[in-house]
């Protein structure tokens, strides 16, 4: 097991598995959705291994791969984990087949590129995660983003070419100035040292002055903001959501955004700590920001897509409270709010995006009385709202208790703030499961 390369196993088994779908000739439909759902459940039980033999108290990184990529340049293909990365990565294992068996019913056009892209993103993802080589990270970073936009802008809603454009130039505008500073850590790193290379370890050990600091962690962090997406870097995020297919706004909560929070723990506070502990506040006064102007305009909203949309804008300001207050019970709390979170909000859009196929609209006036004839699907959406807005007990109570005692222990003033949007999310989550359940 440990000889075996499995991260790239599990990188590139997805892509394998689009390809061959893509290229099947005479397929039908039905045994394209058959072939998709049997290569996600596969790279499922692949990704297994990650948890139970994983060891946490071991430091460094695990299941490390390291090969030469392009030498003349210092890059190198370099794979590894830590325990943030393998969670992640176990939460995209999991959305995906789910995602895949969601859409069966969903898609009646183009079934082939479909599923191919959503596992084609799957190996972006993964590809995400484990990077421990800077370039790669943005190789893949950047992957992403063309299944993504391919998803919205042809299986998406009316305004479905407009939300692929803003998704992709939003995401595009960060992603070049977080180019320009990997590019400037390279050649810093080699004036040093003489030694070219993209290598993280390489550079989480550079010396770097506080004005370097500061300008380097505010092209990471921007890029990691708007990905994030934090106030007001979030605009893009409630057209996306609204004009993508169900399988794309479940990926995009449920993974996608959370590529924003795991950049911050993995590159802009480590890398620059002192810029880092400079910023904190800062960051942590727009995700409050984000919190409670993200609750306010998901109560008003008439339809149900864009509300659960704009309670991701407020539950994700949490998560990067958490990992502003650095310290060990809110940086927990935060990593425990992104898997929180991607299993909420992904149940929320699989039951809305279920409902809309059915009565052809989203809209919460037309809806009403529900339960009557749907009862099990009640108690389904009843209990994944009470764990998206942190009822204790279900998973989204133990992410906010951390992150809010950890929080407490940095700044009062920010959790004071932040637990009006708890209050507030009760609100509109709860105003909305009355009128569409119980008219």
């Amino acid at each position: 097991m440990h000889d075996f390369p499995w991260l790239s196993w599990l990188v590139f088994f997805p892509l394998l598995s689009a390809a061959l779908i893509a290229v099947l000739p005479g397929a039908s439909g039905r045994a394209i959705r058959w072939l998709a759902t049997a290569a996600s459940l596969a790279e499922l039980a692949f990704s297994l291994p990650l948890w139970w033999r994983y060891l946490p108290g071991q430091p460094g990184w695990q299941f490390a791969e390291q090969k030469p990529w392009l030498p003349g340049l210092g890059a190198s293909y370099h794979l590894g984990v830590d325990g943030v990365a393998v969670l992640l990565a176990l939460l995209t294992t999991v959305l995906t087949p789910i995602v895949i068996v969601g859409a069966w019913s969903a898609v009646e056009k183009r079934e082939r590129e479909f599923y191919a892209l959503l596992l084609a993103l799957e190996s972006a993802m993964l590809g995400t995660f484990f990077s421990l080589d800077l370039l790669l990270f943005y190789v893949f970073w950047e992957a992403m983003l063309i299944p993504m936009y391919l998803l919205i802008g042809v299986w998406g809603g009316p305004r479905r070419v407009y939300a692929a454009v803003k998704f992709f130039l939003y995401t595009m505008a960060g992603s070049v100035l977080m180019l320009v500073a990997i590019l400037w850590l390279y050649f810093h790193q080699r004036a040093l040292t003489g030694v070219p290379t993209f290598a993280l370890d390489a550079f989480y050990a550079l010396p770097l002055t506080g004005a370097e600091q500061t300008w380097l962690f505010l092209a990471f962090a921007f890029a990691f903001a708007i990905k994030v997406p934090m106030f007001p870097f979030h605009t893009w995020l409630p057209d996306a959501h609204v004009q993508a297919p169900t399988a794309g706004s479940v990926i995009l909560a449920g993974v996608l955004l959370k590529m924003g929070t795991y950049g911050l723990l993995r590159f802009s506070f480590p890398l620059f700590p002192q810029a880092a502990a400079y910023f904190a506040p800062w960051l942590a006064l727009l995700a409050v920001i984000g919190i409670i102007y993200g609750a306010l305009v998901a109560m008003v909203q008439p339809d149900m897509k864009k509300l659960v949309a704009y309670s991701s804008v407020s539950h994700l300001g949490f998560v990067v409270l958490g990992i502003c207050a650095m310290n060990t019970q809110a940086v927990q709390g935060a990593i425990y709010q992104m898997l929180a979170h991607g299993v909420s909000t992904g149940g929320l859009f699989l039951l809305v995006g279920m409902l809309s196929d059915r009565r052809h609209t989203r809209l919460i006036s037309e809806f009403g009385g529900l339960k009557d004839v749907m009862p099990r699907l009640t108690a389904a959406f009843m209990i994944i709202t009470l764990a998206s807005i942190g009822l204790p007990g279900l998973n989204g109570c133990v992410g906010e208790f951390l992150i809010m005692l950890g929080a407490f222990r940095w700044d009062p003033r920010f959790v004071i703030a932040a637990g009006l949007g708890v209050i507030l999310s009760a609100v509109y989550m709860l105003w909305m499961f009355q009128r569409v359940y119980y008219g």
